[in-house]
């Protein structure tokens, strides 16, 4: 079974830092999915029930991105930092080339791998993410606030983070699954989770998502109010030729085992890899 293949360890990354990779070898000579989480989580946390039916098909491969979990400590969260970290993975396992597969701030960073290392990557699956993040309302004093709220998680990290992991397992009745959050999360650093929020808000791909070339899947979050949904669909739009999927879910549905997310996750990647070939 894959979960007998998983493998969890810390590669040292030269010039960039120590980072933790969950790994899982797949068929021989399977594709590679490079597996990239949202804002606030990990690797582990993000794809947790989506490992076993990949790793069927597919060599899987999750970073945990900096500042988040157990990746590489950063004083200054950039979001092509993040990528570029993947492509490091990438070249220490001996990955030539790559899926790119990235959930809300994932997405940014898989297109980013696209755009600052084309070579590497052979497609696009873009989950609960969008071209844009600013908020419609009040944009500018959000990004007023989250200076200080950086400065805040500097003062105080162990309250910050403790407030950010509670607020993670409010609805979390399982005693083994809290537990396995409050391990993922205990590496976090609440000043770059701010940094991350803020690099996030600041992102945008309207002006050169129309240039991404390779296969790309577009997974929608059809109840989703976190990135809301009009803004995925025209997100596939801007995209030539990107294929979307639908999934009955809200922006958390990545870990709902009782879900579609998992499945037509698996249908965008074999979408992807077919077109790629």
């Amino acid at each position: 079974m894959p979960r007998d293949q998983r493998r969890e360890r810390f590669l040292d990354l030269e010039g960039r830092g120590r980072i933790r990779v969950v790994e899982y070898p797949g068929p021989e000579s399977a594709p590679t999915l490079m597996l990239l989480h949202g804002l606030a989580a990990t690797g582990a946390l993000n794809w947790l029930t989506a490992f076993d039916e990949l790793a069927e098909r597919y060599h899987v491969v999750a970073v945990d991105h900096r500042g988040h979990g157990y990746g590489i400590p950063t004083r200054r969260f950039r979001l092509k930092d993040c990528a570029d970290d993947a492509v490091a993975v990438a070249d220490a396992l001996g990955i030539r080339e790559f899926i790119a597969v990235g959930y809300s701030m994932g997405g940014p960073i898989a297109k980013l791998c696209w755009s600052r290392h084309p070579e590497r990557v052979r497609g696009l699956v873009l989950c609960a993410t969008a071209g844009h993040f600013t908020p419609e309302r009040y944009p500018v004093l959000t990004r007023a606030v989250l200076p200080g709220a950086v400065v805040g998680a500097r003062l105080a990290p162990n309250l910050v983070r403790s407030q950010i992991i509670e607020g993670m397992l409010r609805d979390v009745p399982s005693p083994t699954a809290r537990e396995f959050v409050r391990k993922e999360m205990s590496g976090a650093d609440p000043a770059a989770l701010a940094q991350a929020t803020r690099a996030v808000l600041r992102f945008s791909s309207r002006n050169w998502a129309s240039d991404i070339k390779v296969p790309t899947a577009v997974v929608v979050t059809t109840r989703d109010k976190i990135v809301p949904t009009r803004r995925q669909y025209r997100l596939a739009a801007a995209i030539p030729g990107a294929k979307q999927f639908e999934v009955d879910g809200d922006h958390f549905a990545c870990a709902d085992r009782q879900g579609n997310f998992v499945s037509e996750l698996v249908a965008a990647c074999d979408y992807v890899n077919a077109a790629a070939a």
